[in-house]
């Protein structure tokens, strides 16, 4: 009876071992994972501001002189060549201005001959001692004084030459007019903006930056342009002025020139401008950083962060704290917790485990500059 019982017991035990569930093979393989291999770089902010497109060359024309004008040869957004005649004021007045002037200076180069005639004649007579010393004194100081007076009348040539030539307005460059302020017949003054020009070699771009930032903007500093005007296309600018000086709520001028060019983009134009630049993280580390995207944080308690990092020698997975800085464009920077050349877990992350064996994923080694 004793002998049946445990024969009975031993059948009961290995129909249990058989009954028991059996390892998948496929479960004792190493899960594959996405990875990345990181390297540190300078921490970066990034900030979008809104810009406007402006002409490389922009000038408010007027006439240097005044008068009525007589003939406007260009309108509102024509093309015009350096040299173009673009109007004219009525030139008779300084026709008549200029006509006086030259018979002024012929009269008193007329007048140069009879003086210097006379001074050489009393020269002459001095030396024989035939004339008196203030007679050839007040001969000289007559000579003196037509030469003065010739001086004169040519400063008085010139100046009517001038205003007679600038009666005419002409392009200082290439470009294309931006405003139209005259009519014929108007009366006009010097130094009234009549006409105004934008230079077709190139656009700029000029933002106003926050007193806060302003210190991390430099010339030589490349950004990115956007524009919805051209929404599929990112364009590049540098900074060539930066402003000393504040103007509205505390904003400094900054202007940067685009490095290349779209005939779709006009002066006028919003833009928006993406500066980036050496900075701070949240805790006030300065210094290098390492970039991840957002996919390989794993998030803990207490604001906590952590990475799995891959350890080659054991083929497992290390969870690491890791201290997060700024996040620009879904790449998280870190500033403590990852080093140069680390091989980090980037996807399913809340799937693994601290120690888990791991294998990589067969694809070329991905850098984040």
């Amino acid at each position: 009876m004793n002998a049946f019982k445990s024969i009975s017991l031993l059948f009961s035990c290995a129909i249990l071992l058989a009954c028991q569930p059996q390892n998948n093979q496929a479960e004792l393989e190493p899960r594959s994972i996405a990875w990345l291999k990181v390297e540190q770089q300078a921490l970066t902010q990034v900030r979008h501001l809104a810009g406007e497109l402006q002409s490389v060359d922009f000038a408010p024309l007027s006439f240097q002189v005044a008068g009525k004008v007589e003939k406007v040869w260009v309108n509102l957004g024509d093309t015009v060549k350096a040299g173009d005649k673009l109007a004219q004021l009525q030139p008779e007045n300084y026709q008549l201005s200029l006509q006086a002037a030259e018979g002024e200076l012929h009269k008193a180069q007329a007048a140069l001959i009879d003086r210097q005639a006379e001074f050489e004649r009393f020269a002459k007579l001095k030396q024989e001692q035939l004339v008196s010393a203030s007679a050839f004194d007040n001969a000289k100081s007559q000579f003196e004084s037509a030469k003065s007076s010739v001086e004169v009348a040519k400063s008085q040539f010139n100046i009517a030459q001038k205003n007679l030539t600038d009666t005419l307005l002409i392009a200082p460059y290439d470009g294309h007019i931006s405003q139209r302020l005259i009519e014929p017949s108007q009366q006009v003054s010097v130094g009234q903006t009549v006409l105004s020009i934008e230079a077709s070699h190139g656009l700029e771009v000029s933002v106003l930056v926050p007193e806060t930032l302003i210190q991390n903007i430099k010339p030589g500093l490349i950004c990115k342009i956007t524009s919805q005007v051209i929404p599929n296309q990112t364009l590049t600018a540098k900074v060539t002025e930066v402003s000393n000086t504040a103007i509205d709520v505390n904003t400094f001028p900054v202007v940067l020139s685009l490095t290349e060019q779209n005939p779709k983009l006009k002066a006028g134009m919003s833009v928006e401008v993406e500066f980036e630049f050496n900075g701070q993280g949240k805790s006030g580390y300065r210094g290098n950083t390492v970039k991840v995207p957002v996919s390989a944080l794993l998030a803990g308690q207490n604001q906590q962060a952590f990475v799995f990092v891959y350890q080659p020698d054991s083929k497992t997975l290390k969870k690491v704290s890791v201290k997060p800085e700024n996040i620009i464009n879904n790449q998280v920077l870190i500033s403590a917790g990852l080093k140069h050349g680390d091989i980090i877990a980037i996807a399913g992350v809340s799937f693994l485990q601290d120690g888990q064996k791991v294998s990589l994923l067969e694809h070329n080694i991905t850098i984040f500059n």
